[in-house]
């Protein structure tokens, strides 16, 4: 058996699928997906649109540690307030052709690991006795009976007197009949026998029953809600088929199908635990009726450890179409999907529609349900496990609520951010596919564990993303430039990505030429073609490239990143602004594109969204905290904020090449500071043991004991108070500074900068009478 590439995880591929997480094995051999044609592009991606909606401010995403400080040019802290540049459905609608977006479902590189990732973890779900949940009278309330043809309410109380559960619908004249058709004791195919009712739901009751054939394993039995209701016999039998064809091991599983008394009933698997709807119910009951959402992050876990029965629906031709916390079951520690009754195949454009109001995607009633309009259930499904989302049937039906009312959104702006994309309007500006929501939620879940962690606290591991490579610098003196940002990585999907391995010239002008005999004229060797334009300065390669880019794919975001990356170059920071804020709506997961517009928002005027964005960074990915912690010291010291500052440059680990520029960084903003003797001493603590070159080294003690000499002379010392092995007295001062002066110009490059020095020692040095 061949072992699972899934990361972390332990199993075996067995019939396709891994025997621990689920995962589908990926094919050897992917066939290419053919771009869709789209509207020409003539301009680079640097035309803004206005991006976030709404006019009250949200507050920041990941605000500094324990800071709340706001600038005086701008007080915006939310990068979704930002100007974005345009990509998918907000390019092709200013065109007049409608583009619709390519969509794939077999994305290898995008495949994830299983529930919680490693990064999280959700309390256990026990197994209930089956006994336990069974109805002790099974009735449809009445607020939930609809007339099957017209969807009139029926069966309801008049004048005190309780509804009818059968009948005929006073509108259109249909039969309807709402009891339940099995009682305790029915033996079902002569195998089955009945226990009594476990729930109801739009398309049938569902039964306990004992298998008697093997050994009384429990089983359950599915059943129509109303028989005269033929589109649900329909959706019935169509279950029974794809049941029979799915097998997974994140779905229930079928076991049989039979009839009695001329109804059919599906025999599946007895899955115990507890639906995420019933969680979200025990948790309003104990918190005395209000509303108590999960934790975001427990929320992300369980539905990240469900997207895998998604993607193989998707790889062989089905939609689930109804998606809800009704029908996915916590069990233990692991989660499964139920309830199949809406499912269809992608191609199926006539039989009936089932969905659920504010979890069914706005476009599926005009034109069916689509890969897109599961992605999107996926994300109204988040939503509602996460927000305490009244008005989700009504005021936002079709909408999420604004930032500036939601906290949890104000908080994580990442998680908002996907679930916006995930929720989009337009169909073809969601995620393409489920493989690509999941790698992305996996790193919004890393980023809301890391902010959960709360301020101060560095990332604790490392993390390798598909897309992009990690920083090559840290930045400790200055914003990353353009070439210091994480490159792309290349897509080994794309048909020239061997050849683009085999190129190796380092000259910009001659690796144009060399990428113009390329085989197949690709994505990859077009943003090859870009990158190598930013260098050579030929803005025009760059924009021919990227026009020819997005002409083939409007929502290319690496384009859009490419684009940045040119106007950063270019010094165009605002321009860039705008690119990279793009680029982060396409993959609120990733944390190059939010390092990348925290550099343009330092370069540009808008230091508060670069702060909550470096403090994502630094805590979120090892990988990232130095360059972010530079940023963040840089930040808060044009502020006025040292310990800000300090506390930023304390997050450098001393495995990182910069931890000497770091703490020298410390050690002038403390010898620089009003915080006399202490922080003078403060400022040379620890530096003995690091290797520094000795003109910074000298340098330093020369500001320390100026400043210290300074204080001494103001009696702002107090007794036994000492500066590295130095006694905070003047004489001892006046020889520490002394020597250092005679150290440094020995050290000096030029004669006249040595005799400057030795008349300073001169100068500063205690006269005796000997």
């Amino acid at each position: 058996m061949t072992a699972c590439t899934e990361p972390g995880c332990t199993g075996t591929y067995e019939d396709g699928y891994c025997n621990v997480c689920g995962a589908p094995q990926a094919p050897t051999a992917p066939a290419p997906v053919s771009p869709a044609a789209g509207p020409s592009a003539t301009s680079l991606l640097g035309t803004g649109i206005a991006g976030g909606g709404g006019t009250a401010r949200p507050t920041s995403a990941a605000p500094g540690p324990d800071r709340d400080e706001r600038s005086t040019r701008t007080g915006r802290t939310s990068s979704s307030r930002l100007a974005t540049a345009a990509l998918g459905s907000a390019r092709t609608s200013a065109g007049g052709s409608r583009t619709t977006r390519r969509v794939g479902t077999s994305s290898t590189r995008l495949r994830g690991q299983r529930l919680g990732a490693g990064l999280t973890a959700v309390p256990p779900v026990p197994v209930r006795d089956p006994l336990q949940v069974v109805m002790a009278d099974p009735q449809v309330p009445e607020r939930k009976r609809f007339c099957p043809q017209c969807g009139t309410p029926v069966g309801r109380e008049r004048d005190g007197v309780p509804g009818r559960t059968q009948g005929f619908c006073p509108q259109c004249g249909t039969g309807f009949d709402f009891d339940p058709r099995l009682v305790a004791g029915d033996v079902v195919g002569g195998q089955y026998e009945v226990v009594g009712c476990l729930a109801h739901g739009g398309l049938g009751w569902i039964y306990l029953a004992r298998d008697q054939n093997v050994s009384g394993r429990w089983v359950v039995l599915k059943g129509l809600l109303n028989a005269g209701d033929a589109d649900a016999y329909a959706a019935a039998i169509a279950e029974r088929q794809f049941l029979a064809e799915v097998e997974h091991p994140l779905i229930v599983e079928i076991y049989n199908f039979v009839m009695h008394d001329g109804a059919g009933y599906i025999v599946m698997e007895y899955v115990g635990g507890t639906s995420l709807k019933q969680m979200l119910t025990a948790r309003r009951d104990a918190n005395g009726g209000v509303n108590d959402p999960l934790p975001v992050d427990q929320a992300i876990a369980l539905v990240l450890e469900v997207l895998p029965a998604f993607a193989y629906l998707h790889d062989v031709g089905l939609l689930y179409c109804d998606l809800k916390p009704d029908n996915v079951i916590q069990q233990g520690d692991a989660v499964k999907l139920i309830d199949l009754g809406g499912v269809r195949r992608i191609d199926d454009l006539q039989s009936a529609i089932f969905g659920t109001v504010g979890y069914q995607a706005p476009e599926v009633a005009e034109v069916g349900p689509s890969v897109a309009s599961d992605v999107y259930t996926v994300g109204r499904t988040l939503a509602s496990l996460v927000l305490d989302f009244r008005g989700n049937t009504t005021t936002y039906v079709a909408a999420l609520p604004p930032v500036a009312e939601t906290p949890v959104f104000q908080t994580y702006d990442s998680f908002y951010r996907l679930l916006a994309k995930a929720c989009a309007p337009d169909p073809s500006d969601r995620f393409a596919t489920v493989d690509e929501l999941r790698n992305q939620l996996l790193g919004v879940l890393r980023e809301v564990v890391a902010a959960d962690r709360g301020p101060g606290n560095p990332a604790l591991h490392s993390a390798a993303s598909v897309l992009f490579e990690p920083p090559t610098t840290d930045g400790a003196t200055a914003p990353l430039r353009w070439d210091e940002l994480p490159a792309l990585r290349v897509d080994p999907g794309d048909p020239a990505s061997g050849w683009l391995a085999g190129v190796s010239v380092s000259d910009p002008v001659r690796r144009i030429e060399a990428l113009g005999a390329a085989p197949d004229d690709s994505v990859e060797v077009r943003l090859a073609r870009a990158r190598a334009g930013i260098e050579a300065g030929r803005s025009e390669v760059v924009r021919t490239a990227l026009a020819q880019v997005l002409d083939e794919d409007p929502w290319e975001w690496r384009a859009a990143w490419t684009d940045g990356l040119a106007q950063l170059a270019a010094g165009d920071a605002l321009a860039a602004r705008a690119s990279f804020n793009a680029v982060y709506g396409q993959v609120p997961g990733e944390l190059a594109p939010k390092l990348a517009l925290a550099v343009s928002c330092e370069l540009s005027g808008e230091p508060e969204i670069a702060e909550s964005l470096y403090v994502i960074c630094a805590r979120s990915d090892a990988n990232y905290t130095a360059a972010a912690a530079f940023g963040l010291a840089r930040i808060r010291e044009a502020r006025g904020d040292l310990d800000g500052a300090l506390g930023a440059l304390d997050l450098v680990t001393p495995t990182r090449s910069s931890f000497v520029a770091s703490r020298l960084r410390r050690a002038r903003l403390l010898a620089a500071s009003d915080r006399g003797v202490a922080g003078l001493a403060d400022a040379l603590q620890g530096l003995d043991r690091l290797t520094i070159e000795p003109q910074e080294r000298v340098d330093l003690r020369i500001s320390v004991f100026e400043g210290a000499l300074e204080a001494v002379r103001r009696g702002g010392v107090r007794p036994g108070q000492r500066i590295a092995d130095v006694p905070a007295d003047e004489p001892a001062l006046r020889d520490a500074l002394e020597a250092a002066y005679r150290e440094s110009a020995v050290l000096a490059p030029t004669r006249q900068e040595r005799v400057a020095l030795v008349d300073r020692a001169n100068a500063v040095r205690r006269w005796t009478l000997w």
